[in-house]
């Protein structure tokens, strides 16, 4: 309780500190990515345009909840998350103003945007497995994962987590329903143990043998192949990665994206960060600061722990669509027990 009630304070000096400075010249971005490497991103774009960046750093769900509460007086000119099913639930919240803009409609692709939020990052969900106790075909796509011959293997985070949301939101939009409440029956029945930790542990997990399989998103991996820690390059070296569905609709793609609010005090700052979030400059960030994939698509990266992972056929869904989804995912999911 402590706890919660010093963050809670901290968040309030912040936002009156930001109250009095809404000004042509300064943006305040709610923001619930939590990665050092952003601090550059920030500092790039004050540099170029002068504009001075405040940043409110806090979960998801508290940053929309203070949104909705400080309403119209609110300081908030952007907020920023990842998932799209997040950034879909601020929509639908009633949060995001329409983004009208030639730049980014012309560098961000159309999959990876709707008329009020937009992806500027990319990442792909997708299955690692240890190389002494599974076959790199039993795993080649997402249902495989629910296969009798996997059973007491699989390794996965909770299903109430965005990001395995996300991919119910897909499953549900390329098969139905009824197929993704199938798969996740299966999957539960696979399990090794009860779903706990992040993606990370999971790696872990699969690496140490406790089981032999798991769902992760590629920038965990990604970060475990650029550590200099001896123990990191050990599960790495255990490691066999598999990119889902390169035969029918691509690997499962989920992003990190932002959207303007609508009561945002300083509107054109904010739409000129959004621009600066698709300039080559700041999508280099992403993918070399990061390890996630450049939203536009030109964007050259200089990622060694990319480039080894290699090319692959990702989804190309429409973000919106995916998100509307995770509703009808999270229902089904509680049904099989993937809790």
């Amino acid at each position: 309780m402590a706890t919660s009630f010093t963050r809670l304070s901290m968040l309030a000096l912040a936002v009156m500190a930001f109250a009095a400075q809404a000004d042509d010249k300064t943006l305040n971005i709610y923001s619930a990515r939590h990665y050092q490497t952003d601090e550059a991103l920030y500092a790039n774009f004050t540099k170029l345009t002068g504009i001075k960046v405040n940043r409110l750093d806090g979960k998801e769900d508290e940053l929309l909840e203070r949104i909705k509460t400080e309403g119209a007086k609110s300081p908030a000119d952007i907020l920023i998350t990842v998932d799209a099913a997040r950034l879909e639930i601020a929509d639908q919240a009633g949060l995001f103003a329409p983004i009208q803009s030639k730049v980014l409609d012309k560098r961000i692709p159309a999959n990876l945007r709707t008329p009020n939020w937009i992806a500027f990052s990319t990442r792909a969900r997708l299955i690692a497995y240890n190389k002494s106790a599974v076959k790199a075909e039993w795993v080649q796509t997402y249902g495989d994962l629910a296969h009798p011959r996997l059973k007491g293997q699989v390794c996965v985070r909770s299903g109430s987590h965005p990001y395995n949301l996300s991919l119910g939101g897909a499953f549900i939009a390329h098969q139905s329903e009824q197929q993704a409440e199938a798969w996740a029956r299966g999957l539960v029945q696979n399990f090794a143990r009860s779903p706990k930790g992040g993606d990370t542990d999971q790696l872990k997990a699969v690496a140490a043998g406790e089981c032999g399989v798991t769902i992760t998103n590629s920038y965990y991996l990604a970060r475990l192949m650029r550590s200099n820690k001896p123990e990191d390059r050990k599960v790495v070296e255990a490691l066999g990665v598999a990119w889902p569905n390169q035969q029918t609709w691509g690997t499962h793609i989920n992003v990190s994206g932002a959207g303007i609010i609508k009561t945002a005090p300083n509107k054109a700052a904010a739409m000129q960060f959004l621009e600066y979030l698709s300039s080559d400059q700041a999508q280099a960030y992403f993918a070399d600061g990061n390890n996630e994939w450049p939203a536009v698509a030109s964007v050259k990266i200089d990622n060694p722990a990319l480039t080894a992972l290699g090319q692959f056929k990702p989804d190309t869904i429409g973000v919106g669509e995916l998100a509307k989804n995770a509703a009808k995912a999270q229902k089904l999911f509680d049904r099989a027990g993937w809790r």
